[in-house]
């Protein structure tokens, strides 16, 4: 905060409103006083915001007169018009004998080149009735020079966010089943059950030496027989097919492969549940059998005295006849390797395929779309994308060639990065039409954010959050809306967004750290700038925070110590540390220090 003793004000007013000498107005003058909070002004949120306090002395507000403020602020040879402080006389019926003051507060828009720059003002004196007035000269006023402008070391966040291309190369097992049927109370393998077409389609499959991993064979009986008949009944179902199973494997010269192969026998015993199953989707008997059956099933006794019961229904016979014979049963299920090309072989087909070389049907379309992770090179991920988006034309393909130009847009300048980004652009517009998914959101923010369209930015991650993402997709998300709210000034919302952000990006900690320090949580914006120094000594800017936290605390030392850091990684900021008005009542210290 600082005061100035502003005698022209009061000069001009004493002229035109009374008869005093000029003496005697210089000298009622020296108790004017302005004050200006924040002292320097600061930019945030892309505005600077202040208050402005003023004080009449007593004697200088006749009624009827208006004593008006005008301030502005000059940069370079411009001028913006900030706002005005109006005494009327008529408000002060005790001016004569009492000071009067009024406090207003300021805003203004910040436009780059604003530092350095000037409040100024200029005092008018003015009589309504008459329409006369008469103005002071323009001019500054103590602790308006300059604007901090730690906000502006926001770094803009570039997130990419690439939709699944649904391919696994990691291996997958695939399971074949396959069910064999036997007669009431027998666990022999009828030779017509051997030579069905599920018994000829599993000595084909055995045949085909596929890589399998596992075989569970689960035996089960029907209802009927007793505990010790039923126990024997499943385990031997199983364990016959296992036997079938193995002499296939011995017919088709297995050899060493058939020991890494696991049986897993489930003997299925007195278990009710896939006769409940049948009996929910059995036709035949009206929803009262049904739930008679049921309440039998589900009540208590043993499972021959509920066996028992079933028996004295009426339906019972078709029951058996109908429901029993496939609960007779034993369920194989093998679990073989999914058969896929090499990733080699992926490669070299999708570079024949974007190359005019092969057909495109050489490879699935997620086959393609995983051939875009084999290379590290963009021009090959977009030739690869553009093939897909031919191919099958859904909203991945055209998301992630989108994807790909903003990671160039990343590298580029000027009107190059404008084309890539317009580029992109085209190709989220088009995913969007198709499937308005997280990731088409978080990528058309990126590309907002590169064309300085934060408002815009901030909508489409607003509907990016409506869907259901992936975490990489969410943090992307909350990574570029943590940004967008540190720009806009909103340092509480920034933090929580940033937080739940990108935790290995280290422009993401800075913004965190940055907004922490603007809050003025300055231990906790330390500790995020230390994160990013632990990973990275050579963040310059993360030194360059610790300066500005350490100024803050009014710590001249380490002020010196961290902008000696921050230097000795960029140069350049030696220059910008002299005349930052974060370190203003150590820019002597600065300038030895850094020489």
């Amino acid at each position: 905060m600082r005061k100035l003793n502003y005698f022209l004000f009061t000069a001009t007013l004493l002229a035109f409103m009374s008869s005093c000498t000029l003496q005697k107005m210089l000298k009622i003058a020296k108790d004017q006083q302005l004050e200006v909070t924040p002292s320097p002004l600061e930019v945030h949120g892309n505005k600077v915001t202040f208050e402005m306090s003023a004080v009449v002395p007593p004697r200088t507000l006749p009624k009827g007169k208006v004593y008006t403020i005008n301030t502005f602020y000059q940069f370079n040879d411009k001028e913006v018009k900030v706002g005005t402080i109006d005494f009327a006389g008529n408000d002060f019926p005790n001016s004569m004998s009492t000071t009067s003051r009024l406090a207003k507060t300021f805003t203004f828009d910040y436009q780059e080149g604003m530092d350095p720059g000037n409040l100024i003002i200029e005092g008018v004196a003015s009589n309504p009735a008459s329409k006369k007035f008469k103005s002071s000269p323009k001019m500054p006023i103590e602790g308006g020079e300059g604007l901090i402008l730690t906000s502006q070391l926001i770094k803009d966040v570039y997130t990419i966010s690439y939709a699944d291309h649904g391919y696994n190369d990691k291996e997958e097992l695939e399971p074949t089943r396959v069910d064999f049927y036997f007669d009431k109370g027998q666990s022999a393998f009828r030779q017509s059950e051997k030579n069905s077409a599920r018994g000829n389609d599993l000595t084909a499959f055995i045949a085909a030496k596929n890589i399998t991993r596992t075989v569970t064979i689960t035996g089960a009986h029907s209802p009927e027989g007793t505990e010790r008949v039923n126990k024997n009944l499943a385990a031997d179902r199983a364990e016959v097919i296992e036997k079938h199973y193995r002499a296939l494997m011995k017919k088709y010269d297995y050899k060493g492969k058939a020991d890494s192969i696991k049986f897993v026998l489930k003997p299925v015993v007195e278990d009710w549940t896939s006769f409940k199953e049948s009996i929910a989707s059995f036709d035949d008997i009206s929803s009262s059998q049904k739930a008679e059956i049921n309440r039998i099933v589900n009540g208590t006794g043993s499972f021959e005295d509920k066996e028992k019961a079933l028996s004295a229904l009426p339906e019972y016979s078709m029951i058996v006849n109908k429901l029993y014979p496939p609960l007779r049963v034993a369920k194989t299920e093998i679990l073989t390797v999914k058969v896929k090309k090499p990733n080699a072989e992926i490669a070299v087909l999708a570079k024949q395929i974007v190359d005019g070389k092969a057909n495109a049907d050489v490879l699935t379309y997620s086959e393609l779309m995983f051939a875009s992770t084999l290379t590290p090179s963009l021009k090959e991920r977009e030739a690869i994308f553009k093939a897909a988006t031919k191919k099958d034309g859904n909203w991945i393909a055209h998301n992630n060639l989108g994807a790909v130009y903003l990671e160039m847009a990343k590298e580029a300048e000027g009107a190059e990065k404008n084309r890539l980004v317009e580029e992109a652009t085209t190709q989220l517009e088009i995913a969007a039409n198709k499937m308005k998914a997280p990731e088409v959101w978080a990528n058309m923010a990126t590309a907002q954010i590169m064309q300085k369209n934060y408002d815009q930015a901030y909508t489409s991650l607003q509907e990016g959050e409506k869907g259901s993402a992936r975490e990489m997709i969410s943090r992307n998300i909350s990574s570029s809306k943590g940004v967008i709210e540190a720009k806009q000034g909103k340092y509480d919302l920034a933090v929580a967004s940033l937080s739940s952000g990108l935790v290995d990006n280290k422009d993401v900690t800075f913004d965190k750290g940055l907004s922490y320090l603007l809050k003025k949580e300055f231990d906790s914006a330390d500790a995020a700038f230390d994160e990013i120094i632990k990973a990275d000594k050579n963040y310059a800017l993360a030194h360059y925070g610790k300066a500005i936290v350490a100024a803050r605390k009014n710590s001249e030392s380490n002020v010196i110590s961290n902008l000696k850091n921050a230097v000795s990684v960029d140069p350049s900021l030696k220059g910008k540390a002299i005349d930052d008005l974060e370190f203003g009542k150590y820019k002597t210290a600065i300038s030895n220090s850094l020489k």
